[in-house]
C-alpha cells in the first residue's frame, strides 16, 4: 500500500511538473533573434497614450549648475570637451570644473560621490507628482531608473551606490510605480547605464582613478576603450533587475547601448523583456533611438527620437523625447522653460505623424518640481481637458497636415524648428471624425482648411458639420476650390492652438 501511495505521489508531482513546465514554455513568446521579435506589436495603449512624462532626477540636481552631465564635465580640466551652445570642442578646462573647484573643492578632495549623502529628498512626495502628472493630461510615467553617473535611483541588487542605501535611503523608482498605479498612469523606467562605462575621466589625480570608487565611476580605462565583457555583465545583471523587480510596462534605453558592443544583447534583452510581459500579463513597449546599425530592426521596437521629430507620417508609432527646460533636463539653478505653448504644438504635431511626447521634469534635489515646470505642465493640462479628444486615441490622417511650418527631423534638431502659424494645420482621426488643429489665430478669425477644398484629393465626402471644441464661440464655414473657409465668430477663446471637429 505504501509503495502504490508514493507511485501515485510521484506521479501526481510528475504531471504537476511537466503541466508547469509546459505553462512556462508557452509564455517564452519570443526568442533571441530578429525572426522571432519581428512577432512583436506596440501595444494600442501606448498607441492611444499620445503624451507622457519623463523625470531626471538624481545626485547630480545637487549642484543644479550646467546640466545632468555635471559629473562627467566636472572632472574635465584638461581634456576635449564640447561647448553646449555650438557644435565646436574645446581643450582645457571645462567650466563646470573651474565653479565645482571654486565652489566644492579639487575633484580629488570633493568628487562626485560627495554629492550623494547632500542628495536627501526630503520633500519628496510621489503622490504629488502623479497628481500633477495626471493634472497635466499624461498618461504614462518614465522616471530615470540610473543615469550615465552610475547611482542607481531604486533598490539595486549590483550596486551599493542606490537611493535605497544611500541619499535619500528610499527605494524612489518604487514608490514612483506605486504612487502611479494608485493615480492610474502607466509605469515605465529609463537606463542611461551603458554610458557609464565612458562617462568620467579615470585620472589617478581624482577619486574616479581610485578603484575603491570604480563601481561608482566605471574600471579605469583608456578613454573609448572597447566596452569589456565584465561591464557587459554588470549592464546586464542591472538591467534586468530592473525589469524583474519592477515589471516596467515601458523601458526606454539612451544612446551609448548602440554601440557595436551591445548588439548581441539587444536581441537578448528585446526577448527577456517582451518575455517578461507574456508572464505578467503586461503590454509592454521598448524604446531605443536606433542610432547603430544593427539596433533594431523596425518593427521590432519603439523608435525614439532625442528632442527631435519626424518630417511625415510614420507606419509604426514612435516617441519623440523632450525637455520642459531648453537647455537642461536635470533642474538647474538657470533653467529656462518653454512655454506651454510651444510645446503643445509640439505634441500635436508628433501625434499628426503617429508619434508620442516624453516630456521631461527636473525635480530640486530635495524633491520638489519647481513651480515654473509645474506650471508649464498645468496649462498643458488646461488645453488638454478641453481639446484632449483630438490628440488621445487619435491615429495619422492621410497626411499629417498643412502649412509652410516644416519640421527637422532627427536627433536634437528641435532647436533649428521655426514657430507655427495659423496657417499650419495638423490632422488626426478618430472613428469616422477628422480633427483639424490650427497652431495659431488668423487675425480675422477666418481659417482656411486647404486640403479640405472642394474636388481635393484626399476626401471625397462633402463636411456634414463642424464642431469648434475650443471655445463656445460660434462659427459659419463653407467649402469652396479655395480650401474649408471656417470663420470663427466672437473674441479669441485662448492662446495655444485651436481644434475643429469635422463630420461627414
Amino acid at each position: 500500500m505504501n509503495k502504490t501511495i508514493l507511485y501515485f505521489a510521484l506521479s501526481l508531482l510528475l504531471f504537476v511538473s511537466c503541466t508547469q513546465i509546459k505553462k512556462e514554455e508557452a509564455k517564452k513568446k519570443y526568442d533571441a533573434n530578429w525572426e522571432s521579435l519581428k512577432q512583436y506589436e506596440i501595444p494600442t495603449w501606448f498607441q492611444d497614450a499620445k503624451f507622457g512624462i519623463f523625470i531626471h532626477w538624481g545626485p547630480y540636481a545637487v549642484p543644479a549648475f550646467d546640466n545632468e552631465w555635471y559629473p562627467r564635465h566636472m572632472y574635465q580640466d584638461s581634456i576635449l570637451w564640447h561647448q553646449t551652445d555650438s557644435t565646436l570642442s574645446k581643450v582645457g578646462k571645462h567650466p563646470v570644473f573651474t565653479h565645482h573647484e571654486s565652489t566644492y573643492g579639487h575633484p580629488s578632495i570633493f568628487g562626485y560621490k560627495d554629492f550623494i549623502p547632500m542628495f536627501k529628498a526630503e520633500k519628496f512626495d510621489a503622490d504629488a507628482w502623479l497628481n500633477l502628472f495626471k493634472k497635466a493630461g499624461a498618461k504614462y510615467v518614465v522616471p530615470v531608473a540610473e543615469h550615465h553617473d552610475g547611482f542607481a535611483m531604486y533598490a539595486s541588487k549590483y550596486t551599493r551606490w542606490n537611493a535605497k542605501d544611500m541619499g535619500p535611503k528610499t527605494d524612489i523608482i518604487k514608490e514612483i510605480k506605486e504612487a502611479s498605479e494608485r493615480a492610474g498612469l502607466r509605469f515605465g523606467v529609463s537606463s542611461h547605464f551603458a554610458f557609464n562605462w565612458d562617462y568620467y575621466n579615470h585620472e589617478d589625480r581624482f577619486d574616479t582613478g581610485n578603484p575603491e570608487f570604480s563601481d561608482l565611476y566605471g574600471p579605469a580605462h583608456s578613454r573609448y576603450a572597447k566596452v569589456n565583457n565584465e561591464f557587459l555583465q554588470l549592464w546586464w545583471n542591472r538591467t534586468t533587475d530592473i525589469i524583474d523587480q519592477y515589471n516596467p510596462e515601458i523601458l526606454w534605453f539612451d544612446f551609448y547601448w548602440d554601440r557595436p558592443e551591445f548588439n548581441e544583447y539587444h536581441k537578448k534583452l528585446a526577448a527577456y523583456y517582451y518575455n517578461m510581459g507574456e508572464e505578467t500579463g503586461n503590454e509592454v513597449v521598448l524604446q531605443s533611438k536606433n542610432m547603430g546599425m544593427e539596433s533594431f530592426p523596425e518593427g521590432t521596437n519603439v523608435l525614439d527620437i532625442e528632442r527631435g521629430k519626424l518630417s511625415d507620417i510614420r507606419k509604426d508609432t514612435w516617441q519623440t523625447d523632450t525637455s520642459v527646460g531648453k537647455n537642461s533636463w536635470c533642474h538647474i539653478n538657470n533653467w529656462d522653460s518653454k512655454t506651454a505653448n510651444e510645446l503643445i504644438d509640439d505634441l500635436i504635431d508628433i501625434v499628426s505623424k503617429n508619434g508620442t511626447m516624453l516630456l521631461n521634469v527636473g525635480p530640486k534635489a530635495d524633491g520638489i518640481i519647481p513651480q515654473d515646470q509645474a506650471d508649464v505642465l498645468l496649462n498643458m493640462g488646461k488645453w488638454l481637458n478641453i481639446n484632449g479628444e483630438a490628440i488621445y486615441n487619435t491615429r495619422p490622417w492621410k497626411i499629417y497636415g498643412e502649412g509652410p511650418t516644416k519640421s527637422e527631423e532627427g536627433h536634437h534638431s528641435e532647436a533649428n524648428n521655426e514657430s507655427s502659424t495659423s496657417k499650419d494645420i495638423r490632422y488626426t482621426t478618430k472613428d469616422d471624425i477628422l480633427y483639424a488643429s490650427v497652431l495659431d489665430y488668423p487675425e480675422n478669425g477666418v481659417f482656411i482648411l486647404k486640403s479640405l477644398a472642394q474636388d481635393n484629393v484626399y476626401e471625397s465626402r462633402v463636411p456634414q458639420s463642424i464642431d469648434f471644441i475650443s471655445g463656445n464661440n460660434k462659427i459659419e464655414w463653407e467649402q469652396n476650390r479655395e480650401g474649408l473657409k471656417i470663420e470663427v465668430l466672437g473674441d479669441k477663446p485662448g492662446e495655444a492652438a485651436f481644434v475643429f471637429k469635422i463630420y461627414f
